[in-house]
């Protein structure tokens, strides 16, 4: 879903604020390795939905976190992607994509909400098309990276000892 987020950013703050709840505001991704059950935003977008969910189990207390898309994100993938193997074409139609993303630095590109219930963390979160269209290109550049082959893994290089 291509929304604008800075919008809804606001709208979320605003609809929190009257409707009681405490406001933790967090670091996005800041929920990872918990244990956590995912709010499905695509077929139930209305964060009003997942918030009265939270009401209904009686937890006044949210965790909100957003991020803004940063300019060293485009950087760092423009960067791994003179080391890639792919052919000049491809290089090209992936620089030219990572061009067009720029437009969405300063802008909100991923809004987490959380509420703790019986151990468990119920999250809801929403990123623009753009910015879900962005991580698969990095991902991409990512798998196309040739890794060092002398990296040193503690292994003792192919040497052994039959004693």
């Amino acid at each position: 879903m291509d929304l604008n987020l800075d919008t809804l950013k606001r709208e979320i703050l605003e609809y929190l604020a009257e409707g009681g709840f405490a406001v933790f505001h967090s670091s996005p991704g800041g929920l990872e390795g918990m244990p956590m059950v995912l709010w499905d935003s695509e077929k139930y977008p209305d964060y009003q939905m997942f918030l009265a969910a939270a009401k209904k189990v009686n937890v006044g207390l949210i965790v909100f976190a957003a991020r803004e898309f940063d300019a060293a994100e485009l950087d760092e993938s423009s960067e791994q992607l003179d080391e890639c193997d792919f052919t000049r074409e491809e290089r090209r139609d992936m620089e030219s994509r990572l061009r067009e993303l720029r437009v969405f630095e300063g802008v909100t590109c991923t809004i987490e909400l959380a509420f703790d219930y019986q151990s468990r963390l119920y999250v809801y979160e929403v990123r623009p098309d753009w910015y879900e269209e962005f991580l698969g290109l990095a991902d991409e550049i990512d798998l196309h990276t040739p890794t060092e082959a002398n990296e040193d893994d503690g292994s003792l290089g192919g040497y052994f000892s039959k004693n």
